[in-house]
């Protein structure tokens, strides 16, 4: 939570994402697609690990008529929210802490991008569960984050990977490096087919892999 509790760390945000996840404009983009496959033109949309405020404006910039929830344990990102939404501020509420604080519902769709990695995978299939608890039944849910092969040779091999990316991408030779062992040493990270697994034992039905770049995974499923 340090880095995203820290003002100056959290001017610089949105410099970090499209360094590190390969495609990340393009993910908000898919996601939208997605989730407007089902949701209706002025859905209700949830939207967990809002902080910093970026899906959320793609979000709102794709769909004028949707409306949404967003849910974050980091006040200084939920502020960075806001400013990010800029004129579509009006259009989403902003929930300060976890799953357990986002409102009832019932939810036309949801997404969590970027987010359940920090979880421990027991928290992750509850926080999947109750995501499902506030969905109309079919709704969609899209999720990605950093799932790839954990065997003893090939986690190094992607943690590298990771960071040769982002230094190709313009980031700090140093500071990928000092992301790529912090992602190692402090994230659970899971391979992709028990991720894929956590949203099925959390109930959700239909689920597809659309998002596969490096060391992240996206999916989307249905409740």
């Amino acid at each position: 939570m340090a880095p995203f509790s820290d003002p100056q760390a959290v001017a610089h945000y949105a410099e970090g994402p499209p360094r590190f996840v390969p495609g990340f404009a393009d993910l908000h983009r898919m996601a939208a697609v997605l989730l407007a496959e089902r949701a209706p033109a002025d859905a209700r949309v949830l939207v967990l690990g809002a902080g910093g405020g970026l899906e959320l404006k793609a979000f709102a910039e794709a769909h004028p008529r949707w409306t949404f929830d967003g849910v974050d344990p980091a006040a200084e990102m939920l502020k960075l929210a806001g400013r990010t939404l800029g004129p579509h501020a009006p259009r989403a509420r902003l929930h300060e802490g976890y799953i357990d604080d986002a409102p009832d519902g019932p939810f036309d769709a949801a997404a969590c991008l970027l987010t359940l990695h920090f979880l421990a995978p027991e928290e992750r299939r509850r926080t999947a569960s109750e995501v499902r608890r506030r969905l109309k039944p079919g709704a969609p849910f899209v999720v990605a984050h950093s799932s790839f092969p954990q065997g003893a040779a090939e986690r190094g091999r992607w943690l590298s990977r990771y960071a040769a990316f982002a230094i190709a991408s313009g980031a700090d030779p140093d500071k990928a490096l000092g992301a790529s062992r912090a992602v190692g040493t402090h994230l659970d990270l899971l391979d992709p087919e028990t991720d894929a697994a956590i949203l099925g034992q959390a109930g959700f039905s239909g689920i597809e892999l659309f998002y596969a770049a490096f060391t992240f995974r996206g999916w989307i499923a249905y409740a």
